[in-house]
């Protein structure tokens, strides 16, 4: 038997990056997922994908910085496969480097509303459904930006921060009725919107950051996400882990 098998899944943010990693990965062992984008034509591409290797995905649509949308999604789940029993809250998002003095009110407001309030919106429908399912886990897509700073984007540092706290929260208010949650802290993730982004020389530097001399992969943060949704966790709760080549060892 795989990891998952007769498990169902939620996956926010699914539709590129870690979040689509993390679907195909918790599919091709057994789980079946739904995957939530804000675009569903990328969550329906990741279904796709997964269906065309003998998987089983959902695509569903979700603003989860709308409380409603996060009631939605689980409702879906509930509907479509009988119960839920894993979520991962990875949808989130950034806003351009400003100093503090200089930020922007509209772009702070925009960034917790994803990266913090929408966990939060997430975890309040999840819980009680795994709950009602007889248990699972839950794993938050925090960042190493969650335990160490980096100028010129607050918001993202604070709400990533604020994530941690709240994972350990859920995790004291839920592990005794068999809801283990946890956050994930990647460090820089080597995308085509990192690398768009940085000029050569800008990489490199970048690269050197971390101890192991290179950005990480979208598979190596999906694999300890599925670690600790597995019962091969079960003694982890309210923990966060970082998978950030040794980026915040300086």
């Amino acid at each position: 038997m795989s990891r998952f098998d007769s498990k169902t899944a939620i996956v926010t943010g699914g539709g590129s990056g870690i979040g689509a990693a993390i679907s195909k990965a918790l599919a091709s062992e057994g789980a079946s997922v739904v995957v939530t984008d804000i675009k569903l034509d990328a969550a329906q591409s990741v279904v796709d994908q997964i269906t065309a290797a003998g998987g089983t995905a959902s695509a569903f649509e979700q603003n989860t910085a709308v409380w409603e949308h996060s009631e939605a999604a689980v409702a879906f789940a509930k509907d479509t496969y009988g119960a839920l029993h894993l979520a991962v809250n990875n949808a989130g998002i950034g806003a351009a480097p400003q100093t503090i003095g200089d930020y922007d009110i509209e772009a702070w407001d925009r960034v917790r509303a994803v990266d913090l309030d929408g966990v939060f919106y997430g975890l309040k429908f999840q819980l009680p459904a795994i709950v009602e399912a007889g248990g699972g886990a839950v794993v938050n897509m925090a960042s190493v930006l969650g335990t160490v700073g980096m100028a010129h984007n607050a918001a993202y540092v604070t709400s990533k921060h604020a994530l941690v706290g709240l994972t350990k929260v859920a995790a004291l208010e839920y592990t005794a009725q068999g809801v283990r949650t946890n956050a994930v802290g990647p460090g820089f993730i080597d995308t085509p919107l990192v690398r768009s982004g940085l000029s050569t020389e800008q990489l490199t530097a970048l690269e050197g950051e971390h101890a192991a001399g290179r950005l990480g992969t979208d598979s190596e943060v999906a694999a300890l996400v599925l670690f600790l949704l597995s019962p091969e966790a079960s003694f982890i709760s309210g923990s966060y882990h970082l998978v950030d080549g040794g980026y915040s060892a300086h």
